[in-house]
């Protein structure tokens, strides 16, 4: 398979580093600089990304209005910018980081790489949901109700594939941190 070989070209540890160093430093502007500034308009509320469980019609209207058109100039052409590289970034880099230690514990070669591609997956959603939320922003005030649901649906997934991913990730580290232990006791 293609991906398969694409992935399992691409599993060194430079090309991990770099594309974690970047998404890693990407998002921390956004938590730290763009994220802020948009909720600064927000009067406390959360922004549609920063909402895993998802959001309704009612929230969408009440955000942007509580925006205002400033916070939502900020929202459009502040934050989203970003989390228009953001994805890739991290679906790469993520992907990538599994592969390296699924590798370094010679399990690349089943069916665990297909947990790889779950940063990808929901890099996909991201995009999709931002696309929706800039329709959105350039709908408002008339935002159909579809766009909405339809936007949503995208917020959600992608925070399922994120929240399954590092469930798989928190399990791989555990279990490579446990054979390297393992294995340094036996060489002594």
């Amino acid at each position: 398979m293609m991906i398969r070989r694409i992935i399992e070209n691409n599993t060194g540890g430079k090309k991990v580093l770099i594309f974690f160093l970047l998404s890693t430093a990407l998002y921390l502007i956004m938590l730290t600089i763009t994220i802020p500034r948009v909720m600064t308009f927000s009067g406390g509320m959360k922004i549609l990304d920063m909402m895993p469980t998802g959001y309704d019609a009612v929230y969408v209207n009440e955000l942007f209005t509580k925006l205002g058109e400033s916070g939502r100039q900020a929202y459009l052409y502040g934050q989203i910018p970003f989390d228009l590289v953001y994805p890739a970034l991290y679906g790469i880099g993520f992907c990538l980081m599994l592969a390296w230690l699924l590798n370094r514990m010679g399990k690349l070669d089943g069916h665990l790489i297909y947990f790889c591609l779950f940063p990808v997956i929901a890099g996909v959603f991201d995009y999709c949901e931002n696309l929706g939320i800039i329709a959105m922003l350039q709908a408002w005030p008339d935002i159909p109700a579809n766009l909405v649901t339809v936007t949503n649906l995208f917020s959600i997934l992608k925070s399922g594939f994120t929240s399954v991913y590092f469930i798989v990730l928190m399990v791989v580290i555990s279990t490579f941190g446990v054979k390297s232990i393992s294995k340094k006791k036996k060489l002594k």
